[in-house]
């Protein structure tokens, strides 16, 4: 089916932010969909800091973005935007990088007060690179993800419904863009 690509902003691999990706990830393979993780924060940190394009770690992991037909953007809130090591990845995404992708943001939060932070941080960016097909979102607060031992998470009821309704509607989106350019292509 398609390439999806999720990027984890998160500084380390315990953050709850991982519950919703734990949660995703089985939902699009089932769909068919093939699935992709980036770790920005295992990418080689002078590589990220210095921007070197020419990095064969950074080079792969734009290679995975520049061949996925939709990009999952996850990030915990720091300071009201997402993470620092995040933001040193997507400098790394050539200017139209994010074009014709489907981009769907994730974030994570130690309250409600920083739900704007996905409109307000990070969509001005995914248009920056180009993504003009953004959805929705999902945001939650820490208090929603119960993490347990060996990084295993748990995720609320009310959060995965949420998670439900925006991976099925990527999946409807993905659909319609193969549909679209199966028509494109027979002319």
């Amino acid at each position: 089916m398609a390439q999806i690509v999720i990027i984890s902003g998160s500084t380390n691999r315990s953050s709850r932010l991982y519950g919703l990706i734990q949660y995703s990830q089985p939902r699009l393979e089932a769909w068919g969909h093939e699935i992709r993780t980036i770790h920005v924060a295992d990418l080689p940190a002078q590589d990220l800091i210095q921007a070197n394009f020419n990095s064969p770690e950074i080079i792969e992991a734009v290679g995975w973005v520049e061949q996925a037909d939709a990009v999952i953007i996850g990030s915990p809130v720091y300071k009201a935007s997402y993470t620092g090591v995040l933001k040193t990845f997507l400098d790394l995404i050539p200017m139209k990088g994010l074009r014709d992708k489907i981009t769907l943001p994730y974030f994570i939060g130690g309250s409600i007060a920083h739900l704007l932070a996905i409109d307000y941080a990070l969509k001005p960016v995914i248009a920056a690179l180009g993504g003009h097909h953004i959805l929705g979102g999902v945001y939650a607060v820490d208090q929603a993800i119960s993490r347990f031992d060996n990084n295993v998470f748990e995720v609320s009821e009310e959060i995965r419904q949420r998670l439900d309704d925006a991976l099925g509607q990527l999946h409807d989106e993905l659909q319609w863009k193969k549909a679209r350019n199966k028509e494109i292509a027979a002319g």
